[in-house]
């Protein structure tokens, strides 16, 4: 095989490795033939939310397994079309097998970065909390570009979009916006998205056309499952009602139904404000409930999120990301080193790369905790 199949090869085994690593691979057999025997036993589902939660990790198991094993397959199936195409000096072959164990790679390559996506509450729903910052209109105006590329990176995803509320800007965008993006993995991706993002621009707002810095935050905590329990005393919240107003046209909302909930010893305060009261109650405490748990999360966790958590003001010297539209193009995650010219695609939703970066960062950080724990 010529080196640069080799090298792909490589790449696929190395993904393969990794995902034995993340299931345990020495055990996995062992736990699916319990799991399967389990699911056999007719006193399973006398409590149904354990069964539940025994067929869904026997589905992620199972599933795992058979990614694995496919990949694999697919992998040897092509090694020998390559040979047999080289004997036979058949190049149409050889070249057929060779795209598609690059696809394959890319696949695998794929694979391993979900396998990633395997913490407390990574596959959980989340919610999206985007937040104007320094900078006046001009903030607001990228808060609602945030926005705009957050739906999009959703949709691409197949997920779910819900807009749980929002606050308009007094001549542009938006001061704030909360949306729940339902999916697999949905929190577990967007989690390294929390923090101060940074726009350099030429300002449309600027008649002199000068250069612009903007400033908006990005906040992003899990959905509270139904079986995590979170305690809320009454005593420690306030709830307001207020009239509330959409962006305008046929998106008005005018009613008296928004709902804020204030935690006092924490001061979090989370809103609803797109149905009726009291729906919005209900939204609005799963959100203060779900925030509390991500507080529980980040103490849990705190050496590993440092900088998620970090986040601070939205302006200089806190921020995680920058995205420069001049004098040059470019969007540069600062806690990774992570850069990437396309920043048409990145607004469009094209996060993937970023995401996976500060992902891997995590769980090789974890594993040096975990190492250090165990010395």
């Amino acid at each position: 095989m010529r080196a640069e199949v080799q090298n792909t090869v490589s790449e696929i085994e190395k993904s393969l490795e990794l995902l034995r690593q993340r299931m345990d691979w020495e055990t996995a057999q062992f736990r699916l033939e319990e799991f399967n025997a389990r699911v056999e036993d007719p006193t399973l589902w006398d409590d149904p939310e354990n069964a539940q939660k025994l067929m869904r990790e026997r589905q992620s198991l199972l599933d795992a397994i058979n990614t694995h094993d496919g990949i694999k397959q697919e992998m040897s199936d092509n090694i020998e079309l390559i040979e047999l195409g080289e004997m036979e000096e058949d190049e149409e072959v050889v070249t057929e097998a060779e795209e598609a164990l690059k696809a394959l790679a890319k696949k695998a390559a794929k694979k391993e970065l979900e396998a990633l996506l395997n913490g407390e509450a990574d596959s959980n729903d989340t919610f999206l909390e985007i937040n104007s910052g320094a900078g006046g209109t001009e903030s607001c105006d990228w808060a609602s570009m945030l926005a705009r590329m957050y739906v999009r990176w959703a949709e691409k995803k197949g997920y779910k979009v819900e807009l749980q509320s929002m606050s308009p800007g007094e001549e542009a965008g938006i001061k704030s916006a909360t949306y729940k993006i339902s999916g697999h993995n949905a929190y577990g991706w967007l989690k390294s998205e929390s923090g101060v993002h940074r726009l350099v621009r030429i300002s449309p707002y600027d008649s002199a056309a000068r250069r612009h810095t903007s400033f908006s935050s990005v906040w992003v905590y899990p959905v509270v499952d139904d079986n995590i329990e979170i305690e809320v005393n009454p005593a420690d919240i306030r709830i307001d009602t207020y009239r509330s107003s959409g962006a305008g046209g046929q998106h008005v909302n005018t009613t008296d139904s928004a709902v804020r909930i204030t935690h006092i010893p924490t001061n979090i305060v989370v809103t609803s404000s797109e149905k009726s009261q009291h729906q919005n109650r209900d939204i609005a405490m799963k959100a203060l409930k779900s925030r509390l748990y991500q507080m529980e999360l980040d103490r849990r966790h705190a050496a590993i999120n440092e900088a998620h958590e970090a986040k601070g003001d939205a302006g200089w010297g806190n921020q995680i990301r920058s995205y420069v539209l001049q004098p040059y193009q470019m969007v540069k995650d600062l806690r990774t080193g992570f850069e990437t010219s396309d920043t048409a695609g990145v607004l469009d939703g094209d996060l993937d790369g970023l995401m996976a970066a500060t992902l891997a960062m995590d769980v090789a950080g974890k594993s040096r905790a975990d190492a250090q724990s165990e010395d």
